[in-house]
């Protein structure tokens, strides 16, 4: 079966995991050789091994995930049986130790430690099966359980769908939460519009070689509105924003238009740097937190601490996001009367106001030295937010949006700072403006764009730069 840039990315994944469990196994087998040798009767040898055998591992760290592979031991591993598993391993299991063994009698490598080696393949062995069980039972999990799955709609004539479905691998299918089969043809491209703001769908899947050019066109372009990537089984489309690229669903060729950030390593990377980072800032700043609760607790009694809201995340899926409260217990209800007396500084949907009434005056100062935002890293911890990536919006203010462009800031999960923020976002009056930033970040990301915000945010939380 051949993989999309998906599947071949996920391989890559579970290759550099396997290597790293192949080097694990023989740093243990060196580390327990001794125990090993005591418990069988044949006392300690005071040799250190270390170095004689760091040519074993040059051969088996990076040759084992290549032989493997070969044996398919990376194909279907979502469904794979245990009994497959275990004989593409001893398969290639076996050829490594040949490699390995007629290395060493070419090379007189005379110094090869038979126990460590015997004992290492032992642990790949045990260690590799391990992993596969545990992915293969992860991904069964995810084929259950629904809102763990890709929401994709079929876009085409019932006819096309339903045939693009047979042609498919059903082990390939078994990821999607297919939502609806959109008839292209009879539907209107406004119902494909609202059918993806509505059911917060990540992919278009077209199937319309009977459809016209033009409202094919259309309809890319409501994808390409709303970052959502669109996947056709046609010729070229020209866009303005969407990044056309070519990659495959089974043996079947497809055209994707996508304009949001590509699979790849360095947003790998990017999920592990938000993970990692959140939860090293949560232990560094818990003494702010402390301090954060008590003063609430104490300066406006009888209320929450936290205060929480429905946002919109990646794709307008709706999320609780959490902040240290700052303004009295019903805000929110004081709303409509707030912008009826005050107005509203920032044009557009979302509401700014400096110096708003609702703000009693330890919130003010928590706002002012952003400690209010401290609890927006659970949600990064949790996958709902990023470190970095445009600011999370309430349910109320996306829907208020005019521009149906500017939903394309939904297409990326939301962020505690983004451009926005190291910009001085209290000096910025146009959501225009504001979402201009947001599309640069997208358009141009990379892991050191990230960095370079993460670092400039710094600076402008210190000095308390357009925080108000």
């Amino acid at each position: 079966m051949t993989s999309n840039r998906s599947e071949s990315f996920r391989i890559q994944a579970l290759q550099l995991t396997d290597a790293l469990l192949v080097w694990l196994a023989f740093w243990l087998s060196w580390s327990l050789r001794d125990w090993v040798r005591i418990s069988l009767g044949w006392g300690v040898e005071q040799v250190d091994l270390m170095d004689s055998i760091n040519w074993l591992l040059y051969i088996a760290v990076p040759f084992t995930p290549l032989v493997l592979e070969r044996f398919g031991f990376y194909d279907h591993f979502r469904t794979k049986s245990a009994g497959r598993a275990v004989v593409e391993l001893i398969q290639g299991l076996i050829i490594i130790a040949l490699m390995v063994s007629l290395y060493s009698i070419f090379a007189k490598l005379i110094d090869l430690r038979r126990l460590v080696m015997g004992i290492g393949f032992v642990l790949v062995f045990f260690l590799l099966f391990l992993r596969d069980r545990v992915t293969i039972r992860w991904f069964k999990r995810q084929i259950l359980e629904n809102f763990a799955k890709e929401r994709v709609v079929l876009a085409g004539s019932a006819s096309e769908t339903v045939g693009l479905l047979e042609e498919l691998d059903p082990e390939l299918r078994a990821g999607w939460h297919i939502v609806e089969h959109f008839d292209i043809q009879t539907c209107p491209v406004e119902d494909l519009f609202e059918l993806l703001k509505r059911e917060s769908i990540s992919r278009v899947i077209f199937a319309a070689k009977e459809t016209g050019f033009d409202k094919v066109a259309r309809a890319v372009e409501a994808c390409e509105l709303q970052g959502v990537e669109a996947w056709i089984a046609a010729s070229f489309i020209r866009t303005q924003i969407a990044r056309p690229v070519f990659d495959s669903l089974g043996s079947k060729p497809m055209l994707v238009l996508r304009s949001t950030p590509e699979l790849s390593w360095e947003l790998l990377c990017k999920g592990i740097l938000d993970r990692v980072g959140a939860s090293c800032v949560i232990f560094c700043t818990l003494p702010l937190w402390i301090i954060a609760a008590i003063g609430i607790r104490l300066k406006s009694p009888g209320a929450p601490i936290m205060f929480s809201q429905m946002r919109a995340g990646r794709y307008g899926k709706p999320f609780k996001m959490w902040k240290f409260r700052t303004m009295v217990a019903n805000a929110e209800d004081l709303l409509q009367k707030i912008k009826e007396e005050h107005g509203n500084q920032m044009d557009g949907p979302v509401f700014k106001l400096d110096n708003d009434p609702r703000i009693f005056p330890f919130g003010a100062l928590l706002r002012k030295l952003s400690i209010d935002e401290l609890p927006q890293l659970i949600n990064v911890a949790m996958g709902d937010m990023s470190l970095v990536g445009p600011r999370p919006l309430p349910l109320y203010e996306v829907e208020a949006f005019s521009d149906l462009s500017h939903r394309r800031r939904l297409s990326v999960k939301p962020g505690i700072t983004c451009l926005w923020q190291i910009r001085g976002r209290n000096q910025i009056t146009s959501f225009d403006d504001w979402v201009a930033l947001d599309l640069r970040y997208i358009d141009n990301w990379s892991l050191w764009l990230d960095i370079t915000i993460l670092v400039q945010t710094i600076p402008a939380v210190l000095f308390g730069k357009g925080a108000k």
